[in-house]
């Protein structure tokens, strides 16, 4: 099996200023991150991506357009299914007090948690007050399937991606740590932020070697490296193939390192006004999220 190899090396999805919609390209300027430049309303020009973001034979055009607004790299329909591993860092499971697993732990999210830049998290009304429902951040190394995979070896996994992305899985620890299965309390409609853009998997060729944080109003609150992961990406994605076909475009977000809120003393938790958001290395760059506690009928565009 050959690794995929795209023509594009980091990939957006933006509505576009010159025709109001929705288009994929890949930014202008190789170095900037993308995230970051659209927080702080900077233009950012991108060449045109002819056909689908999961078809490796996607063309690179010379026509340049200027993002209006910055969405999820891929959408919810082509996303599909959204897996997770939960603590898959050492870090992380020393400051739960969690013995490492034996085996990835495994959950899964609706695609109707799934965000964009700069959209907002929106904390349901039922997990309110948040002082109770501790809804917390976990930035994590996002992997992109770019073809099915099933029963796929370790030594073989990396062929099977086609890109990586950052995530936020924003979770509510009361109902996480009431019951075994993870889902309802990590699953919460519009919670989920992916983005701000794809880089292609030849552009990250060791993805143990990626750093990530997690910034909130302005203080580091994770700072940490895929080095740390305690099933790796090879791992991973040979484990959950087993049996299993993960399919192109499905994602998944592959745990957090430590400096998580509910296990600080006193505990740290995402409330109303925060100003969040999460780094990852490699190119993929800032994702910025606010956080609102739902009040009325929010909805989000992906």
């Amino acid at each position: 099996m050959s690794p995929i190899r795209t023509q594009w090396t980091r990939l957006i999805r933006f509505v576009a200023a010159e025709t109001a919609q929705v288009h994929i390209g890949e930014p202008v300027d190789p170095k900037l991150d993308v995230g970051l430049a659209i927080h702080q309303r900077k233009p950012v020009t991108a060449y045109e991506i002819v056909g689908s973001a999961l078809d490796p034979t996607a063309q690179v055009t010379k026509n340049v357009l200027t993002v209006k607004e910055l969405l999820a790299p891929l959408s919810r329909e082509e996303v599909g299914l959204v897996r997770c591993l939960g603590l898959n860092y050492a870090d992380h499971a020393a400051e739960a007090n969690l013995p490492k697993p034996a085996y990835p732990v495994l959950f899964y999210k609706p695609i109707t948690s799934l965000i964009g830049p700069e959209v907002p998290v929106t904390i349901p009304k039922h997990v309110q007050p948040v002082d109770k429902h501790l809804p917390d951040y976990e930035v994590e190394l996002t992997i992109v399937i770019g073809k099915a995979a099933k029963n796929v070896s370790e030594a073989d996994a990396l062929d099977y991606v086609l890109a990586y992305t950052a995530g936020n899985d924003i979770s509510f620890r009361y109902h996480q740590m009431a019951v075994s299965q993870w889902n309802f309390s990590k699953g919460f409609d519009n919670t989920t932020p992916i983005g701000p853009c794809l880089v292609a998997a030849h552009a990250i060729p060791d993805p143990q070697e990626v750093p990530l944080k997690t910034v909130v109003n302005g203080k580091t609150v994770q700072d940490g490296t895929t080095a740390d992961q305690i099933f790796n990406i090879r791992q991973t994605i040979a484990f959950l193939s087993q049996g299993t076909t993960l399919l192109p475009g499905s994602i998944i977000m592959t745990g957090t390192p430590k400096g998580v809120g509910f296990v600080k003393k006193p505990p740290v938790y995402l409330k109303n006004g925060d100003d969040m958001n999460v780094w990852v290395g490699g190119g993929i760059g800032t994702l910025f999220n606010p956080v609102v506690e739902e009040r009325g009928n929010e909805k989000a565009k992906l």
